[in-house]
């Protein structure tokens, strides 16, 4: 009888932060770099209007954690996440005034290995999606907030694009123990 060798864990980072600060466009990026795959945020295919329900916010919720479990059984060593359902909680609350409680739930079942908080000090860019550019400071204490209640560890990363990139990278070869 041969023995299978225990699967090497995939490590999670979740690029998490309000609109407009680079998670989708970091997330695509380090996935080419580190050939691996990484997961978008669902709900980008599944409203287009920021006018959804209460059962639409739930089934982004099991999609997005869906994704994620999926992700993970392809991911080469890395999985980069560009949200995550505390985002979803977030704009649950914003937009329904109300978080379902399965929200909850779906949130315990993923866990990341670093998340990392993307600060808005970059320019916001309308989308069509994207409506809360006037309360980006709000919308930043509401992430960060989140984090803290939760006593989740975070990195906090600002500056340009490639700054960004770098720190990221940084994170993520620490984690891999590579350089």
């Amino acid at each position: 009888m041969s023995i299978e060798p225990a699967p090497t864990p995939v490590v999670k980072i979740c690029l998490y932060g309000p609109e407009s600060v680079g998670k989708t466009t970091m997330a695509r990026q380090l996935a080419e770099e580190y050939q691996t795959v990484f997961v978008p945020e669902v709900s980008r295919d599944m409203v287009f209007t920021n006018d959804f329900s209460r059962d639409d916010i739930i089934q982004i919720g099991y999609a997005q954690t869906a994704a994620v479990e999926a992700a993970e059984q392809e991911a080469n060593r890395i999985l980069f996440c560009d949200t995550d359902l505390i985002t979803t909680q977030i704009y649950s609350a914003v937009y329904l005034h109300e978080i379902p409680p399965v929200l909850y739930e779906l949130e315990k079942r993923i866990q990341y290995d670093q998340y990392v908080l993307l600060d808005i000090d970059v320019p916001w860019i309308a989308d069509g999606l994207r409506d809360l550019g006037e309360r980006r400071q709000e919308m930043m204490t509401r992430f960060r907030n989140e984090l803290d209640q939760r006593s989740i560890s975070y990195v906090l990363v600002s500056g340009s694009f490639p700054e960004r990139i770098e720190t990221v990278r940084q994170i993520a070869n620490k984690f891999l123990q590579i350089g």
